[in-house]
């Protein structure tokens, strides 16, 4: 099987799966934002980084999280507690003054990236998925080399994603104020949406 597949799926599936308004890209966008672009590209290689343990743990554990889908719902009922409290946390972020000039240092942004995405209770379950929908394509196969593969292109497609948000942060800040000035508040509002979602998904379906 041609190894280019698997890390053409990996690739695909985080940055088109990512590319909406998301806890991890629209942060990205707002570190660079306050902060500055090499912030946000700082951000967003932390972000990137822990895809590496999400998406390696959907594909090598695969045939177990298929076994027991009760571990992934309780992944999500996880993520519904960690949303809202995200919503919390941005909406009194929102509270204080917005500063798109004097960049503010504080924080090692590597590590605040792979903190928020830690706190992704939904990747397992999203990269899991992607790879069983390959597989039952027959675009690649869950097992050795062609996961690593998959994983790789994954980590590359989720950092490409984040640092295009970060990147393109400047022009949201000069062009989009209204935007730029309520981005905490547009991302606490998304926090509340994912979270009610995903307890739709959980307790509804």
């Amino acid at each position: 099987m041609n190894y280019i597949i698997p890390f053409i799926v990996g690739y695909l599936a985080a940055f088109i799966g990512l590319l909406a308004p998301s806890m991890l890209n629209m942060t990205s966008a707002r570190t660079s934002i306050e902060k500055g672009k090499q912030a946000g590209i700082k951000f967003a290689a932390g972000a990137a980084s822990v895809v590496f343990i999400q998406a390696f743990v959907a594909v090598f554990f695969a045939k177990y999280l298929v076994a027991h889908p009760e571990v992934i719902t309780k992944l999500k009922t996880a993520a519904i507690f960690v949303l809202l409290a995200l919503s919390v946390f941005f909406f009194t972020q929102a509270r204080k003054k917005f500063k798109s000039e004097g960049k503010q240092k504080q924080g090692n942004d590597f590590i605040i990236g792979l903190g928020m995405s830690s706190l992704n209770m939904l990747a397992v379950p999203f990269y899991l998925a992607m790879a069983t929908l390959a597989e039952s394509k027959g675009w690649m196969q869950i097992e050795m080399p062609y996961s690593v593969i998959y994983v790789v292109g994954a980590v590359l497609g989720a950092f490409s994603l984040f640092a295009t948000y970060a990147t393109f942060a400047d022009i949201i800040a000069k062009k989009a104020q209204f935007i730029a000035k309520n981005i905490n508040y547009i991302l606490s509002a998304l926090f509340i949406i994912l979270a009610l979602a995903t307890a739709y998904q959980v307790f509804l379906q």
